[in-house]
């Protein structure tokens, strides 16, 4: 089984929960020695404010793409066996989970690492939009991983370096459609 087809990347457009065990079980492999999991939960408050739900929005062919894309950047940083990648669109009442990752590998450091990255780059990166709704309004939210990355980049040369090399990898692999230009030979 090739590398890529140890990935399961899905976006949820139904009202069912994620099934947390599917993920697991897709991830769970005998030469596995570590799975390392990520879970994103309606909480409910947020600054004072009493949390309703979410509603999640995306651009599902781009979110797919983009998703797919950081499963392969992650494989190039860390021994990866298993990926799997879930986030729900629609309402998301308090205590369900939005989005599930899991990660497995031979060993610990390269599952909690790559989940990590994964869950970041994800907010960060994968167009997939939250309106919290609150019981007295709504507002659509910026994530505070794209938040922080923009400020971190006008602290950090090194740091600046990375991003741009990863805006241009998802420039050219996940977050532009791709086109192709037919040549009829004029």
């Amino acid at each position: 089984m090739a590398a890529e087809d140890k990935n399961l990347v899905e976006i949820l457009e139904d009202l069912n929960p994620i099934d947390v065990a599917k993920y697991m079980n897709y991830v769970s492999a005998p030469q596995a020695g570590a799975i390392a999991t990520f879970s994103g939960t309606t909480r409910d408050t947020f600054e004072g404010k009493t949390v309703i739900e979410l509603r999640y929005e995306a651009y599902v062919p781009m979110a797919i793409r983009c998703l797919k894309s950081l499963c392969s950047s992650a494989r190039a940083s860390w021994n990866l066996h298993s990926i799997a990648v879930a986030h729900r669109l629609g309402t998301v009442p308090v205590g369900e989970t939005s989005v599930f990752i899991a990660v497995s590998a031979v060993h610990r450091d390269d599952a909690l690492e790559a989940c990590r990255f994964l869950i970041d780059e994800l907010k960060a990166t994968v167009p997939i939009w939250k309106k919290e709704v609150y019981s007295n309004g709504e507002v659509w939210k910026e994530n505070s991983e794209f938040l922080e990355r923009r400020s971190d980049l006008r602290k950090d040369e090194d740091f600046r370096g990375k991003v741009t090399e990863m805006k241009e990898h998802n420039r050219k692999h996940c977050c532009r459609p791709k086109v192709q230009v037919k040549d009829e030979g004029n």
